[in-house]
């Protein structure tokens, strides 16, 4: 027999309306029957005016469901919290406590963390520490048997939460939230986690908890932001769910990954940042030292706004760019980069010839951080590298010809965009297609064609080996890469007689010309691209 699922409500910032709340969650239930438990985060009292209270504190009144609430979010309402371990303050209402793991009957696990993040010893009553955050990750992970729980209820929300997600409307949840809580959620890899105090309501696109083709499939993540009770813009506050424990569920019915599931948010370079220390966002920006201007009439350092640096008397400190296990050819940061054949460098992307290219004006469009594939890429990332695309585009028409762009992910270290111009009076769209088309049959390769508009990520996930081509159309053709695949395969159809006619340049390693000869290529380059360059815009 089927476990019967629990009915649970979660509340977000209360703020002393006890009256709206239990008068609402009282016509929740007249309609639909009764709840087991409502979870309420944020801040349960207000600053102010405690009559209501009174009354619920007394025994007038009554909540009308057993009610579990988190600690004090600021020093006014300290006072109401005695027992930093959890009391009861009124009749079915419970203070948690400030920290800890909450076990129901029926095997349901909830772990909880009341009050604001703090960096800073002591640490005030009111607030959380990365002491706090590293304990409970201690009480739960270090066995081998943790899967994870199945509710997190914290104050405020974890920063980064909507990296890969929908939109959190106007919350930046890049500035705004707790690092520490990212943190917790990342270790916890709870089924549902809760917070409030940003006075909106935002649930997020559930979020797997496992690298694809890396490890085992886990269960997804639900985050859902709460708005404060009886606000005027009728934002949601009350958030009515079903669970049965994952500790009763059947293990294939659990990591059941639902259709809209993202990659995980507080994820980079799929590993998990350390307790205690600023989670980094999945964004790279490189070191300053490696933003320097290509234009050698000037010969200054810009910063990472494109702008030169003087121009701001406090420049934004960039973030470390994500860091590639070993050595890496294509790492701008790396001492093994031919900086020589960088012809022009964005924020988050650079542009370089191509060495051994199949024509002079070969390019790669390659991200500054360590990235495996376009899949990978953070939006910020992925926005730049389009610039770039659309950039090229226009720059190699005004030249008579059309560019094709491809990603071979497959033994590969670093993300390489192979930017590969073709005169227009050599072929037409539809003969590089029929050419592409035509050697992946004689090769055996299943190259489909996929929408105009649809988005690389929503086919391939992360670590998923695959060939890609993108046309001057938009049209895209895609192979999914299961067991061998010739590595020179795009270059071989762009070499072939019916494109380029250059079939002795279908391996780069023939095509290799002396270091003068590259510097005098990247430099006729540089010049000719200059008035398409983007990064030198305001």
């Amino acid at each position: 027999m089927a476990q019967k699922p629990l009915r649970l409500l979660a509340c977000g910032d209360v703020e002393g309306k006890f009256d709206i709340l239990f008068n609402r969650v009282q016509a929740i239930q007249k309609k639909s029957g009764n709840f087991d438990l409502l979870l309420c985060v944020g801040n349960f009292f207000g600053s102010t005016q405690d009559a209501e209270w009174e009354e619920y504190k007394t025994g007038i009144k009554k909540a009308p469901i057993q009610t579990y609430v988190l600690g004090a979010n600021n020093q006014e309402t300290v006072k109401y919290f005695q027992d930093a371990d959890g009391c009861e303050l009124a009749e079915n209402i419970t203070y948690l406590g400030r920290k800890g793991i909450f076990t129901g009957s029926s095997g349901l696990q909830i772990v909880y963390l009341s009050g604001t993040e703090s960096l800073n010893e002591p640490v005030p009553g009111y607030s959380f520490s990365p002491k706090d955050v590293s304990s409970l990750r201690t009480m739960l992970c270090t066995t081998s048997q943790f899967k994870g729980v199945d509710i997190l209820l914290t104050s405020p929300w974890p920063k980064y939460v909507g990296n890969f997600g929908n939109s959190s409307g106007e919350v930046d949840t890049k500035k705004c939230g707790s690092a520490l809580v990212s943190s917790l959620a990342m270790g916890l890899k709870p089924r549902y986690h809760f917070a409030a105090l940003e006075k909106t309501y935002y649930e997020r696109l559930p979020y797997r908890n496992h690298i694809v083709l890396q490890e085992n499939a886990q269960h997804a993540t639900r985050f859902i932001a709460l708005a404060n009770v009886g606000n005027p813009e009728k934002k949601k506050y009350l958030y009515a769910f079903s669970i049965v424990p994952m500790k009763l569920m059947d293990a294939a019915e659990l990591v059941k990954q639902p259709p809209d599931v993202t990659e995980n948010p507080y994820r980079k370079s799929g590993q998990e940042a350390s307790i205690g220390k600023q989670i980094l966002a999945p964004v790279e920006e490189s070191a300053c030292q490696f933003f320097f201007d290509l234009n050698e009439k000037q010969g200054r350092k810009r910063s990472s706004t494109g702008r030169d640096s003087k121009s701001s008397p406090h420049p934004k400190q960039p973030r470390k760019p994500p860091q590639p296990p070993g050595p890496c050819w294509f790492c701008l940061a790396s001492p093994e980069v031919e900086k020589h054949l960088v012809v022009n460098i964005g924020t988050h992307c650079y542009l370089a010839l191509a060495k051994g290219g199949l024509s002079d004006d070969h390019v790669l469009i390659l991200p500054i951080g360590h990235y495996q594939s376009v899949v990978e890429l953070s939006a910020e990332v992925v926005e730049e590298v389009e610039k770039y695309k659309a950039t090229l585009r226009r720059f190699f028409k005004s030249r008579g010809k059309r560019c094709v762009v491809f990603e071979r992910n497959y033994k590969s270290h670093h993300l390489q965009l192979q930017v590969i111009p073709v005169p227009i009076s050599c072929s037409t769209t539809d003969d590089i297609k029929d050419a592409f088309i035509t050697q992946a049959q004689e090769q055996q390769i299943e190259l489909l064609e996929i929408p105009e508009h649809s988005d690389i990520k929503q086919i391939a996930q992360p670590g998923a080996a695959y060939f890609y081509v993108e046309l001057d159309t938009g049209e895209k053709l895609f192979h999914r890469i299961k067991k061998n695949f010739p590595l020179q395969f795009g270059r071989e159809v762009l070499a072939s007689e019916a494109i380029l006619n250059v079939p002795d340049k279908s391996d780069w390693r023939q095509c290799q010309i002396s270091k003068e000869d590259e510097e005098t290529l990247a430099r006729h380059f540089r010049k000719d691209f200059e008035p398409y360059d983007f990064t030198l815009d305001d």
